[in-house]
């Protein structure tokens, strides 16, 4: 990989000085272009539980970084692009397992019914943007990087107010829709609450999107299974135009109280913009077309993005307010900042933590999230993929005939914290060492 900065002369000698380059190169080679590494200070042990023998032991200080390093594992691009990657992977494959089978979920779930829904928020004033046709209320026709986008016609008369405590309840708005989304398909179907359960189960996968304007939405793959799930298939009367007519009145139907302040009763719910698709499969031939791997794509791809791509505000927390007039930030997002601030002083929204969360414009729900039985797990993935380096490691040191870990082993260790993120020689190389990204196939989308 071609870098773009000048290598550190000065750092780079003293590493090689030490006569540790190869060995300290596949240490970095391990973190697979983690950019903030956690570095530990500590030990580690393998013992055979049963003879008492030693089967390994690791010194932090013997290792070539003079540390354990591990990869940070944050999901944001701007944080981190390669562990974003990583977990951008993973959704992709956790989305996809939902919808054509794999990782511990059957095939035949590719022939349950199957959509893809966007909520959107309501709208808190006029904002400019860029109309399927003419221009903005502006008068403008604004390009598709236009800084204005999302931001306020009005400033003054926008609802910051209300946009902030939107974010702030989104998760909870979600909840109660998914309530009301199982009662609608069983009055549909003709059935009470408890003879639903008793043949159908409604699964789903979801991640959160930021609008330009800083305003949540949801896309969600949502499916229909049978009682236990994507294991077993769905009643004769489940098809795809009930579970989408089910999803609109559901939508429709959901609301939940907000906070009193100075007078003003809030309540929430979602914007009267609910785009809802069938998903096809990979060789329909139709004229829409949406399939899994176009869907799954769609997902994975916001799995690792915050309001930070949107909007342009802060990917971290803000420790003080006055930290945002040193930061290069739009207008827009300033005052959604300086909302969440405002009203996090307020002991009655207390239990909001809109300061934590200032710089997520609110929004402190998880940004990806699935029910039980729709796939397989990150955790799961993770897993996975740390069995699979170990195994590569012992094969690199033992050969193909590689011993396998025995269950007796007892693994003993003491890490401490030592830091964060590689020193100027150990970050060129890491840059050096790790390709270019790949997209294992999956179709981008802009």
């Amino acid at each position: 990989m071609t870098t773009t900065t000048a290598p550190p002369v000065a750092d780079l000698l003293g590493l090689a000085g030490l006569g540790t380059m190869p060995a300290l190169m596949r240490q970095l080679s391990g973190l697979a272009g983690c950019t903030s590494p956690v570095r530990l200070d500590g030990w580690r042990t393998e013992i055979n539980e049963t003879t008492g023998q030693v089967l390994h032991h690791l010194e932090s200080a013997d290792l070539p970084a003079g540390n354990l390093l591990l990869r940070c594992g944050n999901r944001r691009v701007t944080r981190c692009p390669s562990c974003a990657e990583t977990y951008r992977r993973d959704t992709y494959h956790l989305i996809t397992a939902g919808l054509v089978g794999g990782k511990g979920t059957p095939e035949t779930v590719a022939a349950h019914p199957r959509v893809f829904a966007t909520f959107t928020a309501p709208s808190f004033g006029p904002v400019h943007n860029r109309p399927g046709s003419g221009t903005c209320r502006c008068g403008t026709a604004h390009p598709a990087d236009d800084p204005r986008l999302g931001s306020p016609l009005n400033p003054e008369a926008y609802d910051y107010e209300g946009a902030v405590l939107w974010n702030a309840h989104a998760g909870k708005l979600w909840a109660r829709f998914s309530i009301h989304l199982r009662r609608e398909i069983a009055k549909l179907a003709g059935l009470s609450q408890r003879a639903f359960k008793d043949v159908a189960r409604v699964s789903f996968g979801k991640v959160a999107e930021y609008q330009k304007r800083g305003a949540i939405h949801f896309h969600a793959v949502i499916r229909l299974d049978g009682p236990t799930g994507g294991d077993t298939p769905p009643p004769p009367w489940a098809t795809p135009d009930l579970l989408t007519d089910a999803i609109r009145a559901a939508a429709g139907r959901t609301d939940i109280p907000g906070p009193l302040i100075d007078g003003r009763q809030h309540r929430f719910a979602f914007g009267r913009q609910l785009d809802i698709r069938t998903i096809r499969n990979a060789d329909f031939a139709g004229p829409v077309q949406i399939t899994e791997r176009a869907v799954a794509a769609y997902i994975a791809k916001y799995a690792t993005k915050g309001a930070e791509t949107a909007t342009g505000t802060l990917d971290r927390p803000v420790r003080l307010l006055a930290e945002i007039a040193q930061h290069d930030i739009p207008e827009h997002a300033r005052r959604l900042i300086r909302t969440c601030w405002n009203l996090g002083a307020r002991p009655e929204l207390a239990e909001l933590r809109l300061r934590a969360w200032a710089h997520m414009l609110g929004f402190r729900g998880h940004f990806s999230t699935k029910t039980r039985r729709y796939s397989t797990t990150l955790g799961a993935l993770r897993d996975a993929r740390t069995a699979w380096r170990r195994a590569q490691t012992l094969e690199r040191l033992h050969g193909p005939d590689a011993p396998a870990v025995e269950e007796s082993t007892l693994v003993v260790a003491h890490w401490v914290f030592a830091g964060l993120g590689l020193t100027r020689g150990e970050a060129w190389l890491t840059q050096a060492l790790q390709p270019a990204p790949g997209t294992e196939g999956e179709p981008t989308h802009d």
